[in-house]
């Protein structure tokens, strides 16, 4: 079972940037597609990013591409989220998790979940 740290939240004015770590425990990390997932207040758990195994793949949704980066360091067991021009709608918990499904934006596919680490974007 890999078990998954996330770390790296915190407050941000809009505009700003943030780089999320998740921290994998397990030898068998590099075998893993990850990816990042955020909840908003009174809103349901939605996807934001998603990296192979090989790290040759991502996706993102919508609403994050072209801001944000999902890679990874199979070197140090950890998958990244550099977040750029921050918007306070960006206002989550952000989870990662190991995915297994075969659509990379439904969280039914995903295991391992972290605990999650809070983005606050806000002047």
């Amino acid at each position: 079972q890999v078990q998954l740290v996330e770390s790296g939240g915190g407050l941000v004015q809009p505009g700003g940037s943030l780089r999320l770590s998740c921290a994998a425990s397990g030898r068998t990390f590099s075998s893993y597609a990850m990816g990042w997932f955020r909840q908003a207040p009174g809103k349901e758990r939605e996807f934001v990013a998603t990296i192979s195994w090989s790290g040759d793949d991502t996706y993102y949704a919508d609403s994050v591409k072209g801001r944000f980066t999902i890679f990874r360091d199979d070197a140090k067991n950890t998958v990244y989220l550099q977040m750029n021009r921050l918007k306070p709608e960006d206002t989550a918990v952000y989870y990662c998790a190991v995915r297994g499904g075969s659509y990379y934006w439904d969280q039914k596919g995903y295991s391992c979940w972290g605990q999650g680490t809070q983005v606050t974007v806000s002047s």
